[in-house]
């Protein structure tokens, strides 16, 4: 397959994105095929350690491939697109709970489903121009591939902030939030892999970080923690809307981007999450919207904004202040028969 390069280099196994036209965007078949290879390599006694990196400066991995779940949509069927991220989850289950190593180098851009692939490892790397986003409120999803983990074990209230947002992340705010561990330049990355493919030693990963520059959201904590700390998504926009200061008006300008369903479930998901201690619990929460998401959420209305039309104004379901009472619990409900099983 072009759009992944699969193979055993040394003492590592090698997985590499190449995508770089598309900015990495993840397909079913990328995702089959990963998931095939982290089963083989769990048994493999060649293979000490995986490193995963891209090609291109742009984006590790911008995300799943959108337009790919567009024409699902269209199609009436959402099978597929159902199926997609049934076996993205049960990837992103595997990465998780990898018996070896997973070294993941993220340059550039790594947003959504690219967390998924590489914020899951044991060693998740940023170059300091390396940017990390969860935007899946901006298209009428909600952070998934087990990014809602993350976001529920975040410090204070961080991760609904950067889920309900969509915040872009420095790599400071990165580490901070826990979707990172290191900043290595990048120019030294090349040199890096060499040794991790000689040596299947990731101990001098640590030898080759520098100090990650702190990022704005730890100094934005404190008010974040007093809007994004309360109880529902309604609570949080009445505490913005009750405070005139530029950091409340920023923030509601943010949310007035995102569809309102995706914003309360996802803060919906965080705390439910807040004393979860394994992935499969995320993504089973995950699951449970997007099976609903093509035919019950504002998700196709997101992404025909977003890069069909490209006309940025989605026209939501609902207004911020005007989501049914139950429309929060119709789309994380058990899903019966369909639930995500492992």
């Amino acid at each position: 397959m072009t759009d992944i390069l699969i193979r055993k280099d040394g003492k590592a196994g090698r997985i590499t994105l190449a995508r770089p036209d598309a900015l990495n965007a993840l397909t079913y078949d990328m995702c089959l095929a990963i998931d095939a290879t982290l089963i083989d390599w769990a048994a493999d006694d060649d293979v000490k350690l995986i490193i995963i990196d891209a090609e291109g400066d742009r984006a590790f991995c911008a995300g799943g491939d959108i337009r790919e779940i567009y024409e699902i949509g269209k199609s009436g069927d959402p099978t597929r697109a159902q199926n997609f991220w049934r076996d993205e989850y049960r990837m992103n289950a595997r990465l998780f709970e990898f018996p070896k190593p997973i070294i993941s180098f993220m340059q550039g851009f790594t947003m959504g489903g690219g967390v998924g692939v590489g914020c899951h490892g044991s060693h998740r790397i940023m170059a300091r121009s390396s940017r990390m986003a969860m935007p899946e409120c901006g298209i009428g999803l909600v952070p998934d591939v087990g990014g809602s983990l993350i976001l529920a074990k975040a410090p204070g209230h961080l991760g609904e902030y950067i889920g309900m947002t969509g915040a872009r992340l420095a790599p400071g705010d990165a580490i901070h939030a826990g979707f990172a561990d290191y900043v290595i330049r990048q120019a030294e990355w090349p040199a890096l892999k060499d040794d991790l493919t000689r040596t299947g030693d990731p101990s001098h990963i640590d030898e080759a970080a520098i100090p990650a520059i702190p990022g704005n959201l730890s100094a934005m904590q404190p008010m974040i923690d007093a809007h994004f700390g309360k109880k529902s998504f309604a609570g949080i926009v009445a505490s913005l809307r009750a405070e005139k200061s530029q950091f409340a008006e920023n923030a509601l300008e943010l949310l007035s981007r995102n569809s309102p369903l995706s914003m309360a479930c996802t803060v919906e998901m965080i705390h439910r999450l807040a004393e979860a201690d394994t992935l499969r619990h995320a993504l089973e929460l995950e699951y449970r919207f997007v099976y609903r998401a093509l035919t019950e959420s504002d998700l196709m209305e997101g992404i025909r904004a977003a890069v069909i039309d490209k006309d940025r104004n989605p026209q939501w379901k609902h207004a911020l202040d005007d989501l049914p009472s139950d429309a929060i619990d119709n789309m994380l409900a058990p899903l019966g028969a369909n639930e995500l099983t492992f």
